[in-house]
């Protein structure tokens, strides 16, 4: 494989932003009197705002209009945003910054394909946003994960193939909207969880260019 694109996405890759998703979705559970675990907020990794909302309603067993569910996604939001506007550099995870400029010191390109709305917020407030080519996140797409409508943005707007791209993801929708959009996917986290992932590494602490093209190469010899 000829690498050209690196994409990674945000939320347990880059930063751990799901303590803060789970702060705010947990306070508006408990405005709404549902009982929110951090069991339940594992099923809203990598997916939309909306469809987070819709399987917190389902764990409560309520219905509500889409106008209220609007007002809901909007207050959750402005807590979560209250959380991420206290982030800083200190909080991307350990190996992230090498790599990734390291990638870009080889000419790999470096896009970012996150679902996350507040992408750009949360990577400019870490100093991040300069080692990115393309930031697609979900003010740019429709469909959430596992649709592959975000990791093909980010190579069409490289202008780069599918089959020159790798994707790291932490949660399954990910690495299987990466997997349809013909891409290699690298699981971050749990192998039982990530199973389906071409390669899952615990994180980038030990894992480097060499470690990477060493994956792809295998790969090539299957």
């Amino acid at each position: 494989m000829d690498l050209q694109l690196a994409i990674f996405d945000l939320d347990g890759v880059i930063v751990d932003t799901a303590k803060y998703h789970f702060l705010a979705w947990k306070r508006l559970a408990e405005e709404m009197g549902i009982e929110f675990t951090k069991q339940d907020n594992e099923r809203l990794k990598g997916v939309s705002r909306m469809r987070s909302l819709d399987i917190l309603l389902e764990i409560g067993g309520q219905v509500h209009t889409e106008a209220d569910k609007e007002v809901l996604a909007d207050k959750k939001n402005t807590w979560y945003v209250e959380y991420i506007d206290q982030m800083d550099a200190s909080e991307i995870l350990p190996g992230v910054l090498p790599f990734l400029a390291e990638l870009r010191g080889k000419g790999v390109k470096v896009a970012l394909g996150s679902a996350s709305k507040n992408a750009r917020r949360i990577l400019d407030r870490i100093n991040l946003t300069g080692y990115f080519d393309a930031i697609v996140d979900g003010n740019l797409v429709s469909k959430a994960k596992p649709d592959p409508e975000v990791f093909a943005l980010g190579a069409s707007l490289l202008n780069i193939r599918p089959e020159h791209a790798v994707v790291f993801e932490d949660a399954q929708a990910g690495v299987e909207a990466a997997l349809r959009a013909e891409m290699i996917a690298i699981g971050v986290g749990d192998p039982q969880t990530l199973a389906a992932a071409h390669h899952v590494i615990p994180g980038f602490a030990r894992f480097g260019l060499a470690e990477l093209e060493s994956v792809l190469e295998e790969k090539r010899t299957i």
